[in-house]
């Protein structure tokens, strides 16, 4: 292979990482910066990549895997759960956009099947970059936030059958589209009965033998060809891999190995999938964008006009408040990931030209990047939607004025009613300690308060909700929940309404402890570490040790911040991940050998502490010294024992042998 292909590597993998580095700082979505690359190192930029269309061709596998991920994902009681707003709203939005969108373009001059695919195209949002705005500003669980993850299902649904229909559209040239559309989903009828088939009496016998064997690489390597002979087979038929990955994905849905395959899929998914949207922005002319740039505001305008009037219509007509489905409607406006893919496909089978590509693109690119925004405010710009018009919904406050206010005093605020909550005010409730729960799970609040539970429904992290829920007045507020960012807010809160009451705070780990004490907690308690105490503790008491030396220990161990509990030899199996790998403290014994920089040096010669590690030991021929103090001289051949973050293990392991 030539180096030049190389060179080529090198230089589309820098312009990614510091890309995505920006954008990620920029809190844009990933999706933008791959595309944004594909700009930069198209032909129509810098030109770094000389063959485009090779990078497309492995692009075309992060489709298969991300329709793989999409099917694993797809749970046919969660569908039956939401099938109101999925089959009814998401159904309607779908058809009527694509509809409205592809009745405009035809009335412009393009033919059918070019019209058809922009009202597919137009009729699909963002899954990643909406589900993941909403998460970061917990309404996930609001009614607005219910009604767009339905119609995002039903979307993700309807991508399956618009790739199947685009190949035999471009085929017959738009001739006759009913009759593509309906020879399309026979021939899926097959499919899906062939890999079903497979998928119920194959696929458990490999995957229960691949376990067996235990080898990790062998688990995703049959994962990867699971994927790509599904994919392969519909390819026979004519019709999209993806629709093969997707089929593979479902019939894999409901088994044991669900996890454990999304797990070993995300790398390759998530490589290949920015490798996709990288060779579609290299599709991206920049002179077709300046010299359209107003198609792009048109378009870019009709898209938001129409799906947000669309939406919101199909909630108010389904029962849901104005505001509710105007918020729904701004949310999800954008094009999506998939629209990207239905653009791409349409080049590949001519159905579009390279400027009509583009500017699709540009409006994606525009739509994606202030999505964000406006989800982060889609309330405000409602309220000034409804000044403007000077119409007001009273039905559209979800939280922030509680519809409760309790009396109690010198109680408990449980903030989560979870797992850990519950079992909190378990314990409570067997003591006669008076409680009120918040939680904002609407189906557990009820099956709850029926129960004859106190919990009331409401964001912990609103000031109001908290003041209904007597947190000035509390004697304890306990938050539950493991969200760090959501812990914050309600500290403050809690500290801006001025109450005495103290705040514990329950967390996974101890990685963020002292930033939580910083902000006002005043305990901590570590998941992780207190499950530790507690096997510390039976393990001493059978051993022989006594009950009240075992509690000192424990309570001690508690006033020290989990000290004890800090530390470990890592091993070639050791988990830990690379966002946490800075966050560990690890224990590195260090031999020194005779011509060592350490040698006939003091402890205190050396500082280590101001490097911020710690001596926990010294050995010395063959015998232990614990923890040396600072006049201790360091001999060669000893062997020190150190506990500090890994980086900073592995400069002191440096410093003791050159200095």
């Amino acid at each position: 292979m030539s180096h030049g292909y190389f060179i080529e590597l090198i230089l589309l993998l820098a312009t990614s990482v510091f890309i995505v580095w920006f954008f990620k700082h920029i809190k844009l979505p990933p999706i933008l910066a791959y595309l944004v690359t594909g700009i930069i190192a198209g032909p129509h930029a810098l030109a770094l990549i000389t063959s485009p269309e090779e990078v497309a061709l492995v692009a075309e596998l992060g489709i298969v895997f991300l329709l793989f991920s999409l099917g694993l994902e797809f749970s046919i009681p969660k569908l039956i759960a939401m099938r109101h707003l999925v089959f009814g709203v998401g159904s309607a939005q779908v058809i009527i956009t694509l509809l409205l969108v592809m009745g405009v373009c035809y009335f412009m001059g393009n033919n059918g099947t070019t019209a058809f695919v922009i009202g597919c195209t137009f009729a699909l949002s963002s899954t990643a970059v909406v589900v993941k705005s909403l998460n970061e500003n917990g309404i996930t669980q609001t009614k607005r936030g219910q009604i767009a993850i339905s119609i995002l299902l039903f979307q993700d649904i309807a991508v399956v059958p618009f790739l199947i229909a685009m190949p035999l559209l471009a085929s017959n040239g738009g001739e006759n589209v009913v009759v593509a559309l309906l020879l399309a989903l026979g021939k899926g009828a097959i499919v899906v009965a062939i890999l079903l088939s497979v998928g119920k009496w194959i696929l458990p016998k490999v995957f229960n033998q691949v376990a067996q064997v235990r080898t990790d690489e062998l688990f995703v390597l049959t994962a990867i060809l699971v994927t790509v002979m599904a994919g392969t087979l519909t390819s026979f038929f004519g019709l999209s891999m993806a629709l093969g990955a997707f089929l593979a994905g479902m019939m894999l849905s409901e088994s044991q190995y669900k996890h454990q395959l999304e797990a070993d899929i995300r790398p390759f998914r998530d490589i290949l999938m920015g490798l996709f949207f990288i060779s579609v922005g290299m599709q991206l002319d920049i002179n077709v964008m300046s010299r359209e740039w107003h198609w792009i505001l048109i378009g870019l305008i009709t898209l938001l006009v129409v799906k947000t009037i669309v939406i919101k219509q199909l909630a108010v007509m389904s029962g849901e408040t104005r505001n509710d489905g105007l918020s729904a409607g701004l949310m999800m406006f954008q094009l999506g990931e998939f629209g990207f893919v239905l653009v791409a496909l349409a080049q590949q089978l001519n159905i579009f030209s390279a400027e009509l590509s583009s500017t699709l693109i540009g409006i994606g690119v525009l739509s994606m990047a202030i999505t964000p925004s406006i989800i982060a405010n889609n309330t405000q710009i409602v309220d000034k939607l409804d000044k403007i018009r000077g119409k007001q919904d009273g039905g559209y406050d979800e939280t922030p004025n509680a519809n409760f206010e309790t009396k109690l005093k010198d109680h408990v605020v449980i903030c989560g009613f979870g797992r850990v909550g519950q079992t909190v005010s378990r314990f409570l409730k067997s003591e006669a300690v008076p409680y009120v729960a918040l939680d904002v799970d609407p189906v557990r609040v009820s099956e709850a308060q029926a129960a004859g539970e106190n919990v009331q429904y409401g964001h912990a992290r609103d000031k109001a909700i908290l003041q209904s829920a007597g947190a000035v007045d509390a004697r304890l507020i306990v938050i539950t929940f493991g969200d760090l960012d959501k812990a914050h807010v309600v500290i403050k809160n809690v500290k801006e309404l001025n109450s005495s009451a103290r705040i514990m705070v329950r967390t996974k780990t101890d990685e963020n402890l002292k930033e939580i004490l910083e902000d006002g907690a005043d305990q901590v308690v570590p998941e992780a570490l207190e499950g530790s105490l507690m096997l510390v503790s039976q393990v001493l008491f059978e051993s022989g040790v006594p009950m009240s030396r075992v509690l000192k220990r424990i309570r001690k161990e508690r006033e020290n911040r989990y000290g004890q509990l800090h530390g470990f030899y890592p091993g070639d199996v050791t988990e830990v991940t690379a966002d946490r790998r800075d966050l560990l403290e690890y224990i590195h014994a260090i031999a020194i050998p005779l011509d060592a920089f350490a040698v006939k040096r003091t402890l205190a010669e050396l500082n280590l502490t101001h490097r911020r590690v710690e001596v926990v030991g010294l050995r010395r021929g063959g015998e232990e010294l614990a923890l040396p103090d600072e006049h201790t001289v360091i001999e060669a051949l000893d062997t020190i024992i150190i506990k500090g973050k890994p980086r900073r293990v592995e400069r002191v392991e440096r410093y003791l042998m050159t200095g």
